[in-house]
Parts: structure tokens; sequence; C-alpha cells
């Protein structure tokens, strides 16, 4: 399955900036091990529809994308935070709050800077 980050971005997760996501050509999410938003760039502000300061600090599978939170989406990131080894794309759809939008999701946990990514790519 394709991803949506190389190695040459996720090497840079650790001290990647707001401006730096946000001039990323897909969404790019930092959560916590529960699902806290900590980072939320301008693409995926733009194809939610829901402004970053509105966004940040929320959990993203219960109160902002809450089609996300399912045994195929949440259930894997679930299984990532447990065994700290998260590096899987899928295809999904989201349908919470917009019509229903084909995209590429990478979830990646960066063991060098002990951070969680939620990577989001229109298909």
């Amino acid at each position: 399955m394709e991803k949506v980050i190389d190695a040459k971005f996720s090497n840079k997760l650790g001290t990647l900036t707001q401006a730096e996501a946000d001039a990323a050509a897909f969404g790019i999410v930092k959560v916590d091990g529960n699902g806290k938003i900590l980072l939320y760039n301008k693409y995926e502000s733009e194809l939610s529809n829901l402004p970053n300061d509105t966004v940040i600090g929320k959990n993203f599978f219960t109160e902002v994308a809450i089609c996300a939170n399912n045994r195929i989406f949440y259930g894997k990131f679930k299984e990532g935070m447990v065994s700290k080894n998260l590096d899987t794309a899928f295809n999904y759809v989201f349908t919470y709050r917009m019509k229903p939008t084909n995209v590429l999701i990478h979830l990646y946990y960066d063991k060098t800077s002990d951070s969680n990514w939620i990577f989001v790519k229109l298909r």
C-alpha cells in the first residue's frame, strides 16, 4: 500500500513547525496517545472545513473525526500505541460533517520524537 510520507519527511517530524506542516500537500494531524490533537495543518483544516483553532486540544476520534472512531481506523491506532510500532496505510472514506471523501490514511508513530501522526491524502 502506498504511504503518504517518505523517510525524508519522517526524519523531521520531531522538529516540524506549524508553518512547515501548513506547507505540506497532504493533511497532517499530530495526536497524543489518546488521540488529543496537538497539531492540525492547513490542508487538513481545509479538507475537513474545521478551523485549526477549533480542533487543537480536542480528541480526533471522539470530537473531530467521529467517523474514524471504529475498529478499522481507531483500532489500528490503538494497536500501534500499545506496540509502539505504528506505520500503516489504508484507504478510507471520511463521512462526518462532510460529503463522503475518499482518502489515503497513513498512521505513523515516530520513535525518535515519541510522537503520533495521522497523515491524510485525497485519493
